[in-house]
């Protein structure tokens, strides 16, 4: 009997120990999701090609056939603008709010004409925008976010090391900048 009491306390004090260490732990682990990483890439509206190591903010593009960059982005003063050509033979865009929720995504077979020219605002600045259309967006994909804060992945495909140079050139070369209106 003693026995049996003696292992259930045990059971009940490993338990409390591991509860205060795993609370303890969560706020380092906490500030280290995705939006934090990308934030930590460096300037908001600029996009940033990935390695394939581990890079200061720990993100890196693992996948050999797969070039990746990210953008963080504030659309709460002025919408941004996501642009990108060139020929490749695949891209993909991702447009994640600061949660890391899937906002948006569409990819070159969805596009005008194969490149990339997305609009991303808010609810508020989609509606002035839509009220007078620029003609420089006429062609553009107006897409709304509801949340102000989160980041953007696009990515393209290099299948063989002679598209190597054609995906770089199209990541480097990718624009996510804030919209002046013009």
């Amino acid at each position: 009997m003693l026995r049996v009491v003696f292992a259930i306390l045990t059971g009940l004090l490993g338990a409390a120990l591991l509860h205060v260490i795993i609370i303890l732990s969560l706020p380092h682990f906490s500030d280290r999701d995705a939006y934090t990483r990308v934030e930590d890439e460096g300037d908001e509206n600029h996009f940033y090609m990935l390695d394939n190591k581990d890079d200061d903010a720990g993100l890196s593009n693992d996948d050999p056939y797969i070039r990746t960059a990210v953008c963080a982005f504030d659309i709460e003063d002025q919408p941004i603008r996501l642009t990108a050509k060139g020929k490749v033979p695949f891209w993909s865009l991702s447009v994640y709010d600061a949660a890391s929720n899937e906002v948006f995504s569409m990819s070159d077979r969805t596009s005008v004409g194969g490149a990339l020219d997305l609009l991303l605002a808010s609810p508020l600045q989609l509606t002035g925008i839509r009220k007078a259309l620029p003609p420089s967006l006429v062609q553009s994909i107006l897409v709304e976010t509801p949340r102000p804060k989160g980041y953007v992945v696009l990515r393209t495909m290099a299948p063989q090391t002679s598209f190597n140079d054609a995906a770089k050139s199209f990541l480097a070369e990718a624009g996510c900048d804030q919209f002046d209106g013009k």
